[in-house]
């Protein structure tokens, strides 16, 4: 009697078929929330469920695609292999080190661009948007991307982790250091943004999840892995292009609504410069330290890859009467994932070369 193949073989075929097309997929879901963006609001919205008669608790569904993601990155990520990374800690000393430097060297060149904007405040709010998006920890939508042998997966997962737990610190420290660049409103927005941006975010949105992960992992039967851990690298997939739908939605149908070509234009405009300069200095850098293929393509997306979406939520919070300046963070989120897709796009054989 023939037995039937174990259900990890079964997933390897749509795995490989995503992977290959995680950049087209995600201008699919940008379409999507321009087209149908209802669902998305629906599942952005806050929602409450019931625990028993007296009890309702809070459910965020971006939030728990976010953890979804993060979970499968360390259920995926091998024991061995972070132990490696933690004793030869170069490679994420110098991605943390050039993550955070990245906003501090470009932002500078995004303002020059900018004193020409058509927009009133003369590009202050493009770029506040953009000093909130490149503060934050690195996406950790960048553990999909290397998924597959197409990068170094202990490292970018230790580049998440070690960005959000030193988040509390590091926003402030940034958002301050480029603050002086603003028209006066707008630093003082970021200040409150800065002022809210806590450890609560670094512990319940990025490192408990990793770390659940991990632990399951520990935990994990031999036997299983060859079941779970395509299961998990598929469920990440599905959950970062949903989040990518949901993130979409609330704000293209604002825009369509009532579209402002030259707005639109200069959005693009920076966002295009933001992600060609961070990109670049992630892997010029990568080549001077003479990183192996994966390594320097974790470095890269480390440079490359900020949380925009924990961005698109403090801009909201902290000036929510202006959802344009939402325009060049949905723009630079499509172009890192498809910045991502360009960069990883090569044959693991040749990475052992």
């Amino acid at each position: 009697m023939q037995t039937a193949p174990p259900s990890g073989h079964l997933l390897a075929g749509p795995l490989t078929f995503l992977r290959r097309r995680l950049g087209r997929a995600s201008c699919a879901a940008y379409v999507a929330a321009a087209a149908l963006p209802a669902p998305g609001l629906w599942l952005s919205h806050a929602h409450t469920a019931a625990l028993g008669a007296p009890m309702r608790a809070g459910v965020s569904i971006p939030q728990i695609l976010l953890a979804a993601v993060l979970f499968a990155a360390g259920l995926r990520a091998c024991p061995r292999g972070l132990t490696r990374m933690l004793r030869r800690p170069r490679v994420l000393v110098a991605g943390l080190a050039l993550h955070l430097t990245t906003p501090l060297l470009i932002i500078p060149v995004v303002v020059l661009a900018l004193r020409c904007s058509p927009d009133s405040d003369g590009g202050s709010g493009m770029v506040a948007a953009m000093i909130l998006t490149l503060a934050m920890p690195v996406a950790a939508g960048a553990t999909v991307w290397t998924g597959g042998g197409r990068g170094d997966e202990p490292a970018i997962l230790g580049l998440v982790l070690a960005s959000a737990l030193v988040s509390p610190l590091t926003v402030p420290v940034t958002i301050g250091a480029l603050a002086p660049l603003l028209s006066s409103e707008y630093a003082q927005s970021l200040a409150a943004a800065a002022h809210a941006t806590g450890s609560g975010f670094a512990l319940t949105g990025v490192l408990l999840p990793c770390a659940a992960g991990i632990g399951c992992r520990l935990l994990l039967p031999e036997r299983a892995e060859r079941t779970m851990l395509p299961l998990a690298a598929l469920t990440a997939v599905l959950a970062a292009l949903l989040l990518t739908y949901v993130n979409a939605s609330g704000a293209l149908g604002q825009f369509l609504m009532h579209p402002r070509p030259l707005l639109l234009l200069a959005a693009g405009g920076t966002a295009v410069v933001v992600c060609v300069l961070s990109f670049g200095w992630g892997r010029c850098c990568a080549r001077a330290l003479r990183l192996t293929t994966p390594a320097g393509m974790s470095v890269t997306l480390a440079c490359g890859m900020s949380n925009s979406s924990a961005g698109a939520v403090l801009i909201t919070t902290a000036m929510p009467d202006r959802p344009q300046i939402l325009l060049p963070v949905l723009a630079f989120s499509l172009l890192q994932k498809l910045a991502a897709n360009r960069v990883t796009r090569f044959r693991p054989a040749a990475a052992a070369g």
